[in-house]
């Protein structure tokens, strides 16, 4: 069985939920305190043995691709003020993996991002990978996928439970009795038609079957490629699907407002340095 080493990164979106904050700004380069979102992104894949990773863009993300390059200035600047630990950490954002940029051309949806880097992982596995969902866990998610992957050979989606009022958000799927192998997933159902509370997400293992198949899927809901669709198409082939829960962590979505804030919180009440006063500041701010 084939060694994941490559994942497929999406990071084409225009965060319109985030304007203006994102009118100049990739919203994967938005802070989690100080860390931008998509380094996080990287930081689990790598963790997990991901050597090559395909960043799926378009024209207005070149500060994206300028974070994992050299910054020679800065380096000098770092090195001349002494600061040798901030200089190290610097420069190994750009040697945390192979990354290939490719620009995403195709219909709107989540699906075209593979499609726009299928030769890149011809006939192998990979991962694909929204590139502003977090998983915040104490053993990278990605490892867990591929921990899983590896034993049972399993293609699968990322699932988390989501309150009832919310499965209208979200693609929700249908798991076998006493399994998790998927058997339908249903984007944006209403409460009555939902068979789950399990929402996927942005984390997926794929191969080329899928990558077949969507390349000859129609466009789905919104009039949009959707890779849920796909999914659905290979289950119905006979293909085995399976959903992944996270163990001991969260999945983290920063798409809006509200939950970029509250994601941000999480990761700066876990942090040692400044963690204690944020919560201090917090319950006085509440206080007030």
């Amino acid at each position: 069985m084939q060694k994941i080493k490559k994942a497929i990164v999406a990071v084409a979106g225009s965060g319109t939920r985030l304007l203006p904050a994102t009118k100049s700004m990739p919203k994967e380069m938005l802070p989690i305190v100080d860390k931008p979102i998509i380094q996080l992104v990287v930081e689990e894949l790598v963790a997990a043995g991901i050597e090559d990773i395909v960043l799926v863009t378009k024209w207005d993300k070149k500060p994206l691709e300028d974070h994992f390059d050299y910054n020679w200035a800065l380096l000098d600047d770092l090195k001349r003020s002494g600061k040798d630990k901030l200089l190290e950490e610097i420069k190994k954002i750009a040697n945390l993996a192979n990354f290939i940029y490719v620009r995403q051309k195709g219909p709107y949806g989540n699906g075209t991002p593979v499609l726009s880097a299928a030769s890149i992982v011809k006939n192998e596995p990979f991962m694909f990978v929204w590139g502003d969902d977090l998983v915040k866990s104490r053993v990278p998610f990605a490892k867990q996928m591929i921990d899983d992957y590896n034993k049972t050979g399993h293609l699968m989606i990322g699932v988390q439970e989501v309150p009832k009022e919310e499965v209208v958000r979200y693609g929700i799927v249908k798991v076998k009795k006493g399994s998790m192998q998927i058997q339908d997933i249903i984007e944006k159902p209403s409460v009555k038609e939902a068979p789950s509370r399990l929402a996927d997400f942005g984390r997926m293992i794929l191969n080329q079957e899928i990558i077949d198949i969507l390349k000859n899927t129609s466009l789905g809901k919104g009039n949009e490629l959707w890779i849920v669709d796909a999914i659905k198409q290979y289950v119905k082939q006979g293909g085995k699907f399976y959903a992944k829960k996270i163990q001991g962590g969260e999945w983290l979505t920063t798409g809006d407002p509200l939950n970029y804030m509250k994601t941000m919180l999480k990761y700066a009440f876990d942090r040692s340095d400044i963690g204690p006063e944020v919560k201090k500041f917090t319950k006085e701010l509440l206080k007030k």
